[in-house]
């Protein structure tokens, strides 16, 4: 009886899958343009995040930060400019950034012009992220 019974199951097992097999033999030919689409599709979507990860993968830099020495230079930031250029980055306030160089507020905000000016950046958020551009702080 259990002989009779796996021989019935195995023999319906093959005809369920010989006619999902016809079934998709249907299909493919009636949707072929559909499939090659998708399968390019697929592929050039596989291709892009590839090549995305690949080029906006972030930079490691191999040692300690080094500054653009050519670039602080060549727009004439002085070491003290410097200094208040690299604690606003850091998100420090005017009073703090005085308190920490031990200078008053008015002498920050006179840094901090000379350095919107030089960067030709209208605020604080412009210039630290021109300055990132240029190479001039991490």
């Amino acid at each position: 009886m259990l002989r009779t019974v796996l021989i019935y199951g195995v023999l319906l097992a093959l005809a369920a899958i010989a006619l999902q097999w016809l079934e998709y033999l249907t299909w493919a030919r009636v949707h072929t343009g559909q499939i090659y689409v998708a399968l390019i599709a697929a592929a050039f979507l596989g291709l892009g995040v590839w090549v995305g990860a690949r080029a906006f993968r972030p930079h490691v830099a191999s040692g300690p930060f080094e500054p653009n020495a050519q670039a602080l230079a060549a727009l004439g930031i002085t070491p003290r400019e410097y200094q208040v250029l690299a604690l606003l980055a850091a998100g420090g306030s005017n009073k703090e950034i005085a308190r920490r160089l031990k200078v008053s507020p008015d002498t920050v905000k006179t840094h901090a012009s000379n350095l919107y000016q030089k960067l030709e950046a209208p605020r604080r958020t412009s210039a630290v992220s021109r300055a990132r551009e240029l190479g001039l702080i991490a």
